[in-house]
Formats: C-alpha cells, structure tokens, sequence
C-alpha cells in the first residue's frame, strides 16, 4: 500500500492502521472542532509542523551539499580541477553521514513503520535506495572494499528526496485549505446579554442552549440560534455557497461562522459545540473524505504491486548488470535508480488529492457528502425523481395567471385584490398579497372585511364593494363568463378565483403551488448531461401535467401518496438505469433510501440528513445538476492521475534499470528523484485544477 506519511509519523514511529497515509494527511486537517477549541487549533497544525520540519531537513541538507560535491573525486574529475588534501575523504565521509542520518532520517524512520506493519512501500523503496549506496560508499571510503564512492549522488538525491516530499505536502495540505477556512469561521468569545439586559464577553464555550447573545455589525455569529432582537444582512457564502447577503428579522435562523452585516442583532442559542451546522459539516467532510471508494482501493492495490515491482526489479537489475559484467558500482547505481523512480508516490495520491479537493469544494457550496461511494456512482445517473412540492416548487400558494374581464389591466388588478384578502389568513389571500408585495404594489386599506362562507370575502374600498368569490358564486348568482381561459386553468389544477367590483367581474386569478424559477434552468442542466428528469406528485393528473410541460419534463407520475413514493423510485429503477431521489428528507425517507443516490434538498440547518446520501443546503434545484457535473469531474481527475501514475513508472522504470545505456543516456539516481517528484507534483496539481470547475449553482 503507497504511504506517504509513514515519513512524516515516523518520528514519533506511529503509523496509521486503518487509512492509507496519503489519505489521512489529505484528511486529518478536516477534523471538527471540539466545544471551546478555538477553530483552527485543532488537526491541521500537526501537519503544518511536518511540511516545516521537511524544509528545515531540505535547507539544512542542501547547505551541507555544495562541499561534498567540490570535493567527490568525480566531480573533480568532470570539471577538470584538483582539490585533495589529507583527510578530504574523512570530511566528505562525516558530512556525507550528517545527511544520511538528518536528512534521510524521515525515510529510514518511515521504512522502520512500514516493516512493523509488514506493508512495504514508498519509505522502504527510498531507504534501502539510500542505504545501499550510503553503506556501499563508506565501505569503499574505509577501504573495506575497491570501487567508486557514491557520496554525491547520496546527497543529491536525499536533498531532491526532501524538497519533492515538502512540495508535496504543501499541495496535499493546500487540498483541505478550504476547509481549515470553515473551521476558523468559529471565534473565541461571544457577547452573553443576561436577564437584566447587561452584556459581558464570555468564550463560546460558556454558551448554553437558551443564552441570548448580541451579534455586533461585522461581527461573526460564534453559534447557531435564532434572532429574537434586531435586524441584519448575514454573509454565509462559506457556509452554504448563497453569494448573495441574506436578510435576518425576528424569527430567522442564524448560523454559526456567518458574518453578520451592518445591522446588530441578539439570537437565543439553540446549538453548540458539535450539534452546530458548521461542526456538523465538517464532521460530515471527514467521514466523506475517510470512506474508501473503490476507485481508491484500486490505486491502492496498485501502489502495493508497484513496490513489490520495484524491489524485485530492482535486484533483478543489479544481478543481471553483474551477470553482464558491469562493474559493482555501476549495477549498484542502477538498482538505486530503479527503487528510487518506481516510488509509488503519485498512485498514492492521485486518488486521496481528488477526494479532498471535491469534497471541500463540495462543502464551501452546500453541497454536503454524507455517502462518498454513493456520491461517486453519481456520475453513472440515468434519472432524478423530483418530489414536486417543495422542490420544484416553493410548497406554497402563489399566483400563477391574471385574466382581466374588463379594461383594468394587471397591476390595478392585482392592487385591489390584495387590497380585499389583506385581513384574511387564507393561503388564497396570502398569495395574493405576496404578489402584490413582490410586484411593489401600494395596497390601499379598506373597511367592513367580513367573510362569506363557503364563497370568499367582501370589503369596501372608496366606497365601492369589491369581492373575491369562487366560480360557484358566479354560477349561483347567474353571472356568466365569456371568456374561456379560467376554465382551461381550472382544467390545469389551478385554483381560479374572481375579483367583482360592484358586483360586476373584474377578472380571474390563478393560484397554484409557485414554480421555482430556478427549476427550469435544473431540469435543462439535467438533459444537458444526458440525464432524464422525472417528477413525482401527491397532485392531480392535472396539476401534474400542467408542472411538468412549465418545466420541460417528460415523464411525470400524479396521485401518487406518500407510501407509493418508494414503490415508484423501485419502478423506474426496475425499468433500467441507475436513478437518484430528490425530496425534503422526511416525508421521502423512504424513498431517498431506496434510490441509487438520495438527495435532500433545502435542509437548511439540519445537515443529519439520515435517509441521504447527499444534502443540499439551500431549496435550489440547480444544485442537482451541479452535485452531479462534480461527480463526473471528480472521477475524471481520479482517471486522469490514475494513468499519468501508472503510465509514468511503465516508462521510467526500465529507463531507471538502463534500457538507454546504448544511446548516451543514463539516469543517475538524483535525475530519478527529479522525474519522481515532478510525477507527484503533477498529480498533486491536477487534483487542485478541479477546483476551476463551477461547483456551485449554474448562473
């Protein structure tokens, strides 16, 4: 199995047991906050000090080179100069020593973990590469044996060794960078407002379910709560990836790690420590990030199979130059270069690089992973099942048409009718009202409300009645309508009211359960991915029909109940094809388990999604579409490293054991360190490429 921290953990001579070592570093910088730690304080730190402990051992070992190289007989040899004196081979020989032992320390630490675990990888590679010539050049130094001294070469190669592993794991740690963001989204201390109105700083910690806290202008919201005092605008674009400021009124939920606007407010606590939302999400992220995928498993097995690979080849290079009759210290080199470049540094990462990358990208837009197998089968969708209520539309009344009967046109329409209904608590008359709201309509106040049962509502404005009645009324009083269009809206499930002005119709309004408008862009985002939209109603054949031809949906099922939903999903997954359900995450239950992929959208705060596999954040259908073009681009890149990996040791491996000899080519083994970590860098690189991707809802 590749291992890429046993030579970070190694100093400490702990190895993990359970995750690969190129996970857990990608990873462990994810882990949530514990109740009172400041954010930030936590796991990351570690990791920090290892990326500062592998520049040090670079700088250090590098300083030491340059007098090591003047003085190697070879180099002499090369440049044509000639520098002995007594006792050069004693100082080439300790400082030589110096950085075999602290600047290759790392590595044989690390091949000493891995023997525990009787898991050879990358660190044996690089330590028996180190130690054969390390041992094999002090031999010749103290005469023990003739032949060539390969101290140079041990330097160079331990110094390119150490700069490609810290390079690297500035990239590996760069891949959950987003994520330490999240984490110190949380601050130190909070405002406490007690009984009696006083203020006083308290740390976050101290806060209890049921505390107020005053949220100043500027100021980050250090918990979950709602606001009781006060009004605002709320940045939470690392939290749910909405760019835009949410506005905050009494009775409005505020989110922890927000950043409040130019308004203060007071919120009542109502989550703290590890049951606020951000901790929830970043608790999320590394269980997702820690789930094996099998895509994983596979560069895994790979990584293991390249190091068995390379030890075998790389003895067999040594005997087989012997047997050619090369010189020891040429078949040496050549095995050295062999372990040295077949390191499976790059299958160990191309996997681990990606999973971070997504999952932080997927996290910083609402995108939460709660299943990371189930979010990369993904990629493989046929069909998304929409639950209509509440997800292709908004699950309230609205209104949908204005048809005028006389010469008002809409907005003196709308303004009386919203006039009328403003008294009353009917979903009708809440609609109406919302439009005219929305439209920014003045509405005039009127006199003498009352309610006619069964039949509407009647007021007086300026002395003239004005009444919204049903399509009975208008029946049983023996007012005919001409036109057609409310009945070809009543055929399409609509409600249909009628606005009468002095007893005479004015015009019909429509009211159905509003449409998203973002769900339109959802659904052609869907078929541009070459996946079908289906939909799913409680609703009339009507209705549904109606929905479904606004959108663009072919294929709908209507009157359908709520314990049919999973029936349905089964169906359509029984007709071929792999289907993802979308709904609110409880009436769906059900559903979302039985779907390849579920998804619950518009949970808000409630990330603990049980029965989903995936949670969105905000009530937008375009996520659907973005949730799977990041599926499919994350698989992309974990192919793409996975060939550049394997690709790369095919050609470098033979080359390494001396296939060029013939043609005035020969890779010593620093060329090799170089080729090894350009490899991984490049891996490293184009797993961060993901992030120039739109991740978030398309525009």
């Amino acid at each position: 199995m590749a291992q890429h921290a046993c030579h970070a953990h190694g100093h400490a001579g702990e190895v993990h047991d359970q995750e690969p070592e190129h996970q857990a570093l990608a990873t462990e910088a994810a882990q949530p906050p514990t109740p009172g730690e400041h954010a930030g304080h936590g796991g990351h730190g570690g990791h920090a000090a290892m990326v500062d402990d592998f520049r040090r051992r670079f700088w250090i070992s590098l300083a030491l080179t340059p007098p090591i190289l003047v003085l190697s007989p070879m180099i002499q040899h090369f440049f044509g100069y000639d520098l002995d004196f007594a006792g050069r081979g004693l100082v080439v020989l300790i400082l030589s020593s110096v950085v075999y032992f602290y600047g290759g320390w790392p590595f044989l630490s690390g091949f000493v973990g891995e023997l525990r675990k009787r898991q050879p990888g990358m660190m044996t590679l690089i330590a028996l590469a180190i130690s054969v010539a390390y041992v094999y050049s002090v031999a010749v130094a103290l005469g023990l044996t003739a032949g060539t001294e390969f101290f140079w070469e041990l330097v160079t190669l331990i110094v390119i060794m150490l700069l490609g592993h810290w390079l690297e794991m500035r990239s590996v740690l760069g891949a959950s960078r987003a994520l330490e963001e999240l984490v110190r989204l949380l601050p130190d201390t909070a405002i406490l407002v007690d009984a009696s109105g006083a203020t006083r700083e308290v740390p976050v910690s101290a806060l209890k379910l049921g505390d107020r806290t005053l949220i100043r202008p500027g100021a980050k919201v250090p918990v979950d709560g709602i606001v009781v005092e006060g009004e605002s605008s709320v940045n939470e674009a690392m939290l749910t990836g909405e760019s835009r400021p949410v506005p905050k009124t009494p009775g409005d939920r505020a989110i922890g790690g927000s950043i409040n606007g130019a308004g203060a407010m007071t919120i009542e606590v109502t989550a703290t420590g590890d049951a606020t939302y951000l901790a929830q999400v970043i608790e999320l992220v590394r269980q997702s990030q820690a789930t094996r995928s099998r895509t994983q498993d596979l560069a895994n097995r790979a990584a293991a199979w390249l190091t068995y690979i390379a030890l075998t080849v790389g003895i067999g290079t040594l005997m087989v130059w012997l047997a050619l009759g090369a010189s020891f210290a040429f078949a040496i080199e050549r095995m050295v270069t062999v372990m040295v470049i077949s390191c499976p540094h790059a299958l160990g990462l191309a996997v681990p690089l990606v999973v971070a990358v997504s999952t932080s990208i997927s996290a910083r837009n609402g995108l939460l992973i709660r299943d990371r197998a189930a979010f990369e089968r993904a990629r493989l969708l046929d069909a998304v099942v929409f639950d209509k209520t509440g997800t292709l539309t908004e699950g309230r009344f609205g209104v949908s048409d204005i048809v005028p009967l006389g010469a008002a046109d809409d907005g003196e329409i709308l303004t009386l009718a919203a006039a009328a209904e403003a008294q009353s608590e009917h979903p009708i008359a809440q609609g109406i009202v919302e439009e005219a709201r929305r439209r920014k309509l003045t509405v005039p106040r009127v006199s003498r409300f009352r309610n006619l049962t069964g039949e509407g509502i009647v007021a007086d404005l300026d002395g003239r009645e004005l009444r919204i009645v049903s399509p009975g009324y208008l029946v049983r009083a023996g007012k005919a309508i001409e036109s057609e269009a409310p009945k070809r809206l009543q055929d399409q499930g609509k409600t249909v009211v009628f606005l009468l002005r002095d007893g005479e119709p004015l015009a019909a309004l429509a009211l159905a359960d509003v449409v998203r408008p973002e769900s339109r862009q959802a659904v052609a985002d869907l078929k541009a991915l070459g996946v079908r939209p289906v939909m799913l109603t409680g609703d009339a054949r009507g209705v549904a029909a109606a929905v479904s031809a606004e959108l663009g949906i072919e294929e709908f099922f209507a009157e359908v109940l709520p314990d049919q939903k999973a029936s349905k999903v089964r169906e359509i997954r029984e007709g071929g094809g792999s289907v993802a359900m979308v709904g609110d995450g409880v009436n769906d239950a059900p559903a979302l388990v039985e779907a390849d992929l579920g998804i619950a959208i518009g949970a808000g705060t409630d990330v603990a999604v049980e029965s989903a596999d995936v949670v969105l954040v905000r009530s937008d259908p375009r996520d659907i579409p973005a949730i799977l073009g990041l599926s499919r681009a994350t698989y992309r890149k974990m192919v793409q490293n996975l060939i550049w990996a394997t690709g790369y040791n095919a050609i470098a491996i033979p080359m390494a054991a001396g296939i060029t000899f013939g043609t005035g080519f020969l890779m010593t083994p620093a060329i090799g360190a170089i080729f090894m970590s350009l490899s991984t860098i490049i891996v490293a690189i184009n797993a961060q490429l993901l992030r120039l991707r739109p991740a978030g809802r398309s525009k």
